[in-house]
């Protein structure tokens, strides 16, 4: 059942609720629980404070459940894996606490509590950047207030792409006209929010633009101290993404170009290093969230609701982590595996499947080369993980420091928002999308970085949907380049593309092994609709305006094989 509080985007108007400053959502009663704006404005620092609360509450805190009860309540990262656990990329088994997006599950439905969490953490973070920018003012007359204003503008926009790509049905280039969320900013009344219909695409997009190019002007002199705030390069690749999103090619190119400089690609030895990888910022990094000793994410639970819990494996010495050492570590797709070149560096980051057909001895030798705690990882897969197996588990995620002991220094960890290879990525598409030859000129100058023998035209597999060679060529790099980094239910819906689950060697979960959109089990190259969230039967309680999608409707049962 859902959780008794009120998530209504009525507790989401910034004059009559509660502040968040600690990354907590507590239960609101919106007629007379909240800090003015005035108030507010009149406490010595508040304003500072407003500012970091807003990347502070990211991640760390029990947001959505005030208590370990839910593992996967840990904020922003966590949504990555909801999100790719819906596709084909990431295989995981039964008992996984992120079985209900993997497997279509009941809870996606509206009156559960895991169709409310999205819309609690979101609205609770947009609610914080709406309370920095009516601050600030329409026309900010300090630095302070402008580079406040700019970080809330940008993560504003931030927080909209996301909820439009995850509620509409269709794209903004499919249909314009297609719902997407309500919009809630610093000037909506409670009557408003109570009669506020879902934006749509086009609606939708042109708020996020706008907050966009406020964020531009805002932030075009302020230095940050860290990547883990927003700057103008990080405004100038999400301004990138969104018009990816929208097809607006030229000024996509444009601004992923721009937004790459000062920054350079992951070298091999950063993405494979046993003790910084991918969990420590480096010079791709534009922005990043990370997790801190004093988070209740690492302090509660034995630290088994933070990211870490999920998706570091190198820390079977602990006796903690859902990942390591409760039986669910995440994998990637077999035939995505068999599909990267052994030239390719990224391929190192996944442990080869044929290490389930060796001795114990040859088995820890094997493992010697992705890691320093061969047989910690071995037991991992072996003996604990439901599957038995090791091959197929991620070794992206590496515990920081090269920690396997100790939980509570493993897991504090940091986890990308934004790699610059995304931008190489969207440049070379837009450009593409433009002129072909180009495009492939970009795309491999880019994935020669990886692997140094690949030749365009490798990767132009297709599961369904309307694209090009050349964009299932940039699809398969994006795939590679970001996996478990929570792009991959954007790009399914944003390319019209199926899942396939079924084929022969498949690891994913019997019963689950669907092969979605133009295949054995539906008709037609439509993207799965359970990756179109429904939402919370509460809001479309008391929001009268406001409609829904329709609940998911699982498959029945595993699909004949697909043969590639």
């Amino acid at each position: 059942m859902i959780m008794k509080k009120i998530a209504t985007l009525i507790a989401a108007v910034v004059v009559g609720s509660s502040v968040l400053l600690t990354g907590c959502i507590k239960e609101i009663d919106p007629q007379t629980s909240y800090v003015t704006v005035e108030q507010a404005g009149n406490a010595s620092g508040s304003f500072d404070n407003f500012v970091t609360a807003i990347t502070n509450s990211l991640c760390g805190s029990f947001t959505y459940g005030g208590s370990s009860n839910y593992p996967y309540d840990y904020g922003y990262p966590s949504f990555y894996l909801m999100r790719d656990f819906m596709g084909q990329d990431l295989a995981t088994t039964d008992g996984s606490w992120y079985y209900t997006w993997y497997c279509c599950g009941t809870g996606l439905g509206p009156q559960y509590a895991a169709c409310q969490m999205p819309w609690t953490y979101y609205y609770g973070w947009i609610k914080s950047c709406n309370e920095v920018i009516s601050m600030a003012g329409a026309e900010p007359d300090t630095d302070e207030k402008k580079e406040g204003a700019g970080i809330a503008y940008a993560m504003r926009a931030m927080f909209y792409m996301d909820l439009a790509q995850m509620y509409a049905q269709h794209t903004y280039t499919d249909d314009t006209s297609a719902e997407t969320v309500p919009w809630i900013d610093e000037n909506i009344t409670a009557a408003d929010a109570a009669n506020n219909p879902r934006a749509t695409n086009e609606e939708m997009w042109a708020h996020i633009l706008s907050d966009l190019d406020l964020a531009e002007t805002y932030l075009a002199n302020y230095e940050r101290d860290d990547v883990y705030t927003p700057d103008v390069s990080v405004v100038y690749g999400l301004k990138a993404r969104a018009y990816l999103i929208t097809g607006q090619w030229q000024n996509a190119k444009d601004y992923a170009s721009k937004a790459q400089q000062g920054y350079s690609l992951l070298t091999e030895a950063q993405w494979t290093s046993q003790e910084n990888g991918f969990n420590t910022p480096t010079d791709s990094w534009m922005m990043g969230v990370t997790f801190k000793s004093t988070d209740e994410n690492i302090l509660d639970n034995d630290a088994d609701s933070s990211w870490g819990s999920h998706m570091i494996i190198e820390v079977y010495n602990s006796g903690c982590g859902y990942a390591a050492n409760y039986g669910y570590p995440v994998r990637i797709d077999y035939h995505l595996y068999q599909s990267i070149p052994d030239t390719d560096f990224r391929k190192k980051s996944f442990i080869d499947f044929e290490i389930d057909n060796m001795s114990t001895a040859e088995a820890i030798e094997a493992l010697s080369a992705y890691t320093d705690d061969p047989e910690g990882v071995l037991y991992t897969g072996w003996l604990n993980s439901e599957s038995g197996e090791v091959g197929g588990m991620e070794v992206k995620f590496r515990p920081a420091g090269g920690e396997h002991d100790n939980q509570y220094t493993a897991f504090t960890v940091a986890v990308p928002m934004m790699r610059v290879e995304e931008m190489y990525l969207i440049e070379a598409e837009a450009a593409g999308m433009l002129s072909e030859s180009a495009g492939i000129q970009l795309l491999t100058a880019f994935a020669q970085t990886r692997d140094p023998e690949y030749v365009y035209g490798t990767h132009t597999e297709s599961n369904g949907g309307t694209a090009s060679d050349f964009q299932n060529e940039v699809w398969w790099q994006r795939r590679v380049e970001l996996w478990g980094e929570g792009f991959a239910t954007f790009d399914i819906k944003r390319l019209d593309k199926g899942i396939v689950r079924s084929y022969s060697g498949s690891n994913h979960a019997e019963d689950y092994r669907w092969n979605y959109g133009g295949y054995t089990t539906n008709d037609g190259n439509v993207h799965p609709d359970w990756m179109d969230l429904c939402i919370v039967q509460t809001e479309t309680n008391y929001n009268s305006a406001c409609t829904n999608n329709p609940s998911p409707q699982q498959p029945d049962g595993d699909s004949t094989e697909f043969v590639w």
